[in-house]
């Protein structure tokens, strides 16, 4: 089975060790990885585990479960990091998660924080980021330009009729 988390790798070699207390991530993004992991199998004694002791007494865990449960989760994707491998002791990782509940999608970009303690790497904090915003290079349709979905009416007698 592959791993959830988006390397592309099986369970059993990526994430699977450290959700079962085999081990620990030696990079804040590998952290990042296994933790989305345990979001989409509702492996919450490890988000918990893997929560600064500084701010672990934040998060409510009845909350974070029936999230994790009731959510369909999608994807994961790593946008950049910062520092965060075995050497340094503290490091960031912007990611994007993609999930789903009662059918709405839902992407969820954040900047995450992680620290380490004793050895481990551990998340302490993360801010939702906005997604870029988009620019088209083409001018807007006009009311009389042709529809751009190609059946030859003006915008205003075809698409442009919802708008």
């Amino acid at each position: 089975m592959t791993c959830v988390c988006g390397t592309g790798e099986s369970l059993e070699t990526c994430c699977g060790p450290y959700l079962a207390k085999q081990g620990w991530p030696k990079t804040a993004e590998a952290l990042m990885r296994a933790r989305y992991a345990a979001y989409a199998q509702g492996n919450i004694d490890f988000v918990l585990d893997s929560h600064h002791p500084s701010t672990s007494d934040s998060v409510d865990r009845t909350s974070t479960e029936t999230w994790s449960k009731n959510a369909e989760w999608l994807g994961l994707e790593i946008l950049a990091t910062e520092f965060g491998g075995e050497n340094d002791e503290a490091g960031m990782v912007e990611f994007l998660a993609r999930y789903k509940i009662k059918g709405v999608v839902i992407p969820h970009r954040e900047r995450a924080q992680f620290e380490k303690k004793d050895g481990k790497w551990y998340f302490v904090d993360g801010k939702e980021v906005s997604a870029p915003t988009v620019r088209h290079e083409s001018p807007p349709t006009g009311r009389n330009d042709r529809c751009p979905c190609g059946s030859g009416k003006k915008f205003k007698k075809c698409c442009g009729k919802a708008a």
